[in-house]
């Protein structure tokens, strides 16, 4: 594969991001303002996000779990402290992890972002049920089967249709960048 054919790889699953709702509706432009509309209202309500994934996506989600505290203004968090991890893992399972650091940490009115290139690991879909259970509004971020469960269990679903698990990651980065810098404009800033 060259360069050229892997950016055009990208930019195809960015063009065709597909916004969907809890019954898998796609919601044609309006997705993006319901993301958006969603985190303005977490800001507005001083309520917080919480950001979950496994390998790639877990550093996708400390990544933009700081930025949105810092750029953003909005209290997030990434569940993955190596203490906590290991700790919930240990005294439960690893397919519960991020369903227990849930059910201790959020509150109604808060945010659970989910991402999962597959869409079918079960310690997300177990997170996002309990976080549903708790009164969280969820946005979730996958890919690859576009009848994957994960597509089930947000009040926005964002799915990136393709199998490359490097392009899903980039497309899914890109998006929640997108979002912080459309939710808080004035903290870009050119380089020099």
């Amino acid at each position: 594969m060259t360069l050229q054919t892997y950016y055009q790889q990208i930019a195809d699953a960015l063009s065709n991001i597909q916004w969907r709702d809890r019954n898998r509706v796609i919601l044609p432009a309006l997705g993006e303002t319901l993301a958006i509309n969603f985190l303005l209202d977490i800001k507005t309500e001083d309520k917080k996000v919480m950001m979950i994934g496994n390998g790639a996506s877990a550093s996708i989600a400390s990544h933009m779990a700081a930025d949105y505290s810092k750029a953003g203004k909005i209290r997030s968090q990434a569940f993955n402290d190596h203490a906590l991890l290991t700790c919930l893992s240990n005294d439960f399972s690893y397919q519960d992890v991020f369903q227990k650091a849930i059910e201790i940490y959020a509150q109604s009115g808060d945010m659970l972002i989910a991402i999962s290139s597959s869409g079918r690991s079960q310690n997300i879909l177990s997170a996002a049920r309990a976080a549903h259970e708790k009164g969280c509004r969820i946005i979730t971020l996958s890919g690859g089967d576009p009848d994957n469960p994960l597509l089930r269990l947000g009040d926005c679903n964002i799915y990136v249709p393709g199998s490359f698990y490097g392009t899903i990651e980039l497309a899914h980065a890109t998006i929640l960048h997108y979002i912080l810098d459309t939710i808080a404009p004035n903290h870009i800033r050119r380089m020099k």
